[in-house]
């Protein structure tokens, strides 16, 4: 209860950042992170807010230490480094992920987003993606949850990227329902992001 009522003074605060009233409940957080295991290796997740993805993630198998956590908010950052000590969280806008050199530069197997996409211009969207798919391993997959009937990343921004989404269910008892995507690149390269994140040289608000 307690966290439920921390999550809601966020969103009260900055409904647009936080875009929903609740925590995501444990039917989405065992559907975002159904593809994933120990076997993944290090996994990125953004915007983890009250941990449910993170709590799941460690139930199946995840390693603590394996985890990076990004979180714009401050009260959700400094709760996820209590609860989460040897996971390495960072309290930063993921939009600068591109801009950060994560442990020893080790890829990730994927990245587990729960950012409100949705509400963010699209500038901002090529930044997340562009900046997740340089820490990812070739093969690796993101998972971004959403409310919409579907993908929030619009076709024309996959195009741009080189990437593909692909909708791997939905769940109709989260508050409100909703549906996760694997976004993935449509060739195992990096030519794509590396041309986009050449002329994203201006800061990302």
């Amino acid at each position: 209860m307690a966290e439920t009522f921390g999550f809601l003074r966020a969103w009260l605060k900055n409904p647009l950042r936080i875009a929903a009233v609740a925590p995501s409940g444990r039917a989405l957080a065992n559907l975002i992170t159904c593809e994933i295991s120990r076997d993944t290796g290090p996994v990125i997740e953004l915007g983890p807010g009250t941990g449910a993805f993170t709590r799941a993630l460690i139930a199946r198998g995840v390693r603590e230490e394996d985890l990076t956590l990004i979180e714009f908010g401050s009260q959700f950052a400094a709760a996820l480094h209590c609860h989460y000590p040897r996971a390495r969280t960072l309290w930063m806008d993921a939009a600068r992920l591109r801009t950060i050199d994560l442990s020893d530069g080790t890829l990730a197997g994927a990245v587990v987003s729960g950012l409100p996409v949705l509400s963010m211009p699209p500038r901002k969207v090529i930044a997340i993606l562009t900046g997740a798919f340089r820490k990812m391993r070739p093969d690796g997959a993101f998972y971004q949850f959403t409310y919409g009937p579907r993908c929030p990343v619009p076709p024309r921004l996959m195009d741009h990227l080189g990437l593909q989404a692909e909708r791997i269910g939905g769940t109709l008892v989260n508050l409100p329902p909703a549906a996760v995507y694997r976004i993935r690149r449509t060739h195992p390269n990096h030519f794509h992001l590396d041309r986009v994140s050449l002329r994203q040289r201006e800061p990302v608000g």
